[in-house]
């Protein structure tokens, strides 16, 4: 086998944050001895949420077990998701905000053409949908459950209570076409044709398009970690893994 140096694009804050949290975890529940530290555990766990490294690298990279790897990202991504905010926390944080910018994005999966609940019409791929909320700078705030690729996302943002929350707080929000009916404080662009729309709608278009493409930038800031650009883990560990790279991101980013 062939080995050679890599790096992981993160800062060491990161590293810190994660082995904090891993010491501070096995010193709760008394674990005496393992075969890597804390701070070798949180290496192995970035390498695989940044990079996106099989289970089966990251043995070979760190000396150790095909099934040690498992436990320790599974504890890991367990303890992490555990730390990030859920709605009504990120909420709370959204009042204080001018408004926010709610997006919604496909994690491509390694699924067949079987699996038709997981197949996206709109992206022609199968996946799972993730909702993202967005401070105005266009920094991540809160992510939402994964629910099957063929979810609209109107229908994802009514399923996880955003439509609802957002009407009761009053708190405005930004989106696309795609969650037209919302109603509520969630503002959409006008929609038609681009020369059928009065000046006025086309410059209103104009100024919400400058405003939402922030949240693209959200986006975009969860999809650096490698991991999320084709998970072939188990659908049922998705919401995990994106809850705790939201919690790396808010901690220590």
């Amino acid at each position: 086998m062939l080995v050679y140096p890599s790096a992981i694009d993160l800062s060491g804050s990161h590293l810190q944050f994660l082995a904090h949290q891993l010491a501070a975890h096995r010193r709760r529940i008394g674990s005496r001895w393992r075969r890597l530290d804390s701070g070798r555990q949180a290496l192995l766990v970035l390498a695989h949420l940044r990079c996106g490294d099989t289970y089966s690298r990251l043995a070979a990279g760190f000396g150790i077990g095909l099934a040690t790897v498992c436990r320790y990202v599974h504890e890991a991504v367990e303890l992490l998701a555990a730390l990030a905010p859920y709605l009504a926390e990120a909420i709370r944080i959204a009042a204080r905000k001018a408004y926010v910018i709610l997006d919604g994005t496909l994690l491509r999966i390694d699924r067949i053409a079987a699996d038709r609940p997981y197949y996206s019409g709109k992206h022609k791929r199968h996946g799972m949908n993730v909702q993202v909320l967005a401070d105005p700078a266009g920094r991540l705030l809160w992510t939402s459950p994964a629910l099957p690729g063929s979810a609209h996302d109107l229908t994802a943002a009514r399923a996880h209570g955003i439509v609802d929350d957002r009407t009761a707080a009053g708190i405005p929000c930004w989106a696309d076409k795609a969650y037209r009916g919302a109603g509520g404080p969630i503002r959409v662009p006008y929609r038609g044709r681009w020369h059928n729309l009065s000046p006025g709608q086309q410059a209103a278009n104009r100024s919400h398009a400058r405003i939402r493409a922030l949240g693209e930038r959200a986006v975009a800031t969860l999809k650096t970690w490698r991991l999320l650009r084709r998970l072939r883990c188990s659908t049922t560990r998705i919401t995990d893994l994106t809850r705790a790279i939201l919690a790396l991101h808010l901690n220590a980013g």
